[in-house]
């Protein structure tokens, strides 16, 4: 019986170990199934899963030149509906967010025309900003108390 990888094949079960479990193959061959190879969840204890004697259903995984067989029980069963993953949803092509366009009445900008002084420049600066702040403050009156405050009230 010449094995090839990704054959099915049968095989009994004949000793169970921590680490995974030996096949009988037939015809004077064996293998050895992973404790990772038994089943399609978690494995902490392979007796729950399988016992000496059992008949079972494996497919070859490898066959080393020195002649061992890894085999695997999960691979040659058929997956069930419920273990497998629904297919991955195609994403969205990303649509960036129309910008945020400041207020242009806040928005002081030199005329290229003007050739102010950096002077002039700040005086007009500070003007703006005076008025803004004051506008502020009229629009919430409990400003000036959370600034006192920390932001508490």
């Amino acid at each position: 019986m010449q094995l090839t990888v990704g054959e099915i094949v049968e095989g009994k079960i004949t000793a169970v170990k921590d680490y995974g479990v030996f096949v009988d193959l037939g015809d004077g061959k064996s293998g050895m199934v992973h404790i990772s190879e038994i089943a399609q969840t978690y494995v902490s204890q392979i007796r729950d899963f399988v016992k000496e004697g059992d008949q079972v259903k494996l497919k070859v995984l490898s066959v080393s030149d020195d002649g061992k067989i890894s085999l695997s029980i999960k691979r040659a069963q058929e997956p069930k509906n419920d273990s497998v993953r629904p297919a991955r949803q195609e994403k969205k092509a990303y649509t960036p967010k129309p910008a945020i366009v400041p207020d242009s009445s806040y928005v002081w900008t030199a005329k290229k025309s003007e050739s102010a002084s950096f002077e002039d420049m700040m005086s007009k600066f500070k003007a703006t900003s005076d008025e803004k702040f004051s506008d502020l403050k009229r629009k919430n009156p409990d400003a000036k108390r959370n600034r006192r405050t920390g932001g508490m009230k």
